[in-house]
């Protein structure tokens, strides 16, 4: 079997696994970003922040064995994004998280719970991808990504380059400035970052209750370690070795993990070019993987449940969320997934800013919309703005309008 069918093979069926645990389990970013903000629930936060903290140990351990090169993720010729970029484009990161966020919120749930959505039978969801799949594929495929962002970007961008540091990953960062040795920094950075996470994630109640926040957390780190060892160890080395010798290089070939923005835009380009073998990639398998995995369990439990827009405001609402999702998602090279536990585990700084970011757009989004719900007839964006902002201690009470609800 040749090794980029193994490769194939191994994408979709971790993410078959993501795809049937997410469902039943509920895993969604956006959800516990809106229990929070909503509820004051943290159960889904911290499952997701034990998956990140899971999943750099995982990578570490990895590491530490020889079972995969991550320095190959500081590359664009090796890694599929590449999260350790020596270039740290922290203008991207930021306000490619907040945009991605904003989406994710417009388009009742982010990437990976677009695709788990459609696996049910939401029909909404479908329109979401296709929109987010043209966002991304402007951003990945045509010049609209420099023209509109990077072009202006590019002067803030710091090149660690010229501090002599190989990478944006935490523990290289440290060890350049301080003058550390990197593998001891990088391991003992890693290991006390991902302990903390694990530790502030199982602290409370609200996740160690459920099941499902403990299995999701388990499964969604899991899942992004094994992709990590598939494709970043001697699999994945093998395959870039074959693929430096073929005379057409596969599209997007590299070390990577899962992340659920790029599916879609490569779909529309597989389609585009005549289901062209060049793009099949590991992302756009991986992402039908998540879909066939949503779709079995939802049959087998009885879940599966056609869903329409009740509106068109609803329908205007998910497209320009889906929109957004694509643009954002790739100009902060990933999503609440891809950069927010796939680049995390490479302990990448950007990966952290991304997540924040992500966090920060959504929950100002929501807020938003709950002080526009609660003050139907004496708000407007900017009242409802300002007194989010106000809420988030980012603005003195003094310029609220609305009063706090």
């Amino acid at each position: 079997m040749e090794i980029t069918t193994q490769v194939l093979i191994w994408a979709f069926g971790l993410a078959f696994i993501l795809g049937i645990v997410a469902t039943k389990t509920n895993f969604c970013t956006m959800g516990a970003v809106s229990d929070i903000v909503n509820i004051g629930d943290t159960g889904r936060m911290r499952a997701w922040v034990f998956a990140i903290g899971a999943a750099i140990l995982g990578v570490l351990v990895l590491g530490q064995f020889g079972l995969v090169d991550m320095s190959l993720t500081a590359s664009n010729d090796t890694s599929n994004p590449p999260y350790r970029t020596p270039v740290f484009a922290w203008p991207r990161n930021v306000l490619g998280g907040i945009i991605f966020g904003i989406g994710m919120t417009l388009g009742s749930g982010c990437g990976n719970k677009t695709i788990l959505r459609i696996g049910g039978g939401n029909l909404k969801s479908f329109f979401v991808l296709f929109a987010m799949g043209a966002a991304a594929y402007l951003m990945i495929f045509t010049n609209f990504s420099y023209d509109f962002f990077i072009s202006w970007m590019e002067p803030a961008f710091v090149d660690l380059g010229n501090y002599d540091i190989d990478n944006q990953s935490i523990g290289s960062m440290i060890s350049g400035f301080g003058g550390f040795d990197e593998n001891i920094t990088s391991l003992l950075v890693g290991s006390l970052l991902g302990v903390m996470l694990i530790q502030w994630a199982v602290s409370s109640k609200d996740f160690t209750r459920s099941f499902d926040n403990i299995l999701a957390g388990i499964v969604v780190a899991g899942v992004v370690v094994a992709a990590w060892w598939v494709t970043a160890g001697e699999m994945g080395v093998e395959l870039l070795d074959e693929v430096e010798m073929m005379d057409e290089r596969p599209f997007a070939a590299g070390a990577q993990s899962f992340t659920f923005v790029q599916p879609s835009a490569h779909l529309i380009r597989w389609i585009e070019t005549g289901f062209s073998s060049q793009l099949i990639t590991f992302a756009l398998v991986a992402g039908s993987g998540v879909l066939v995995g949503a779709f079995a369990y939802s049959l087998v439990m009885r879940k599966f449940r056609i869903e329409w827009f009740s509106s068109w405001k609803d329908f205007l609402s998910h497209i320009v969320g889906g929109f957004l999702m694509g643009v954002g998602g790739v100009l902060a090279m990933g999503c609440t997934i891809g950069q927010a536990v796939t680049g995390a585990s490479t302990l990448a700084l950007g990966s952290f800013i991304t997540f924040a970011a992500i966090v920060f757009g959504s929950a100002l989004t929501m807020k938003i919309q709950y002080y526009g719900m609660v003050y139907e007839e004496e708000s407007n964006f900017f009242k409802a703005l300002v007194a989010s902002l106000a809420d988030m201690h980012l603005l003195p009470n003094s310029m609220r309008q609305l009063e706090k609800v």
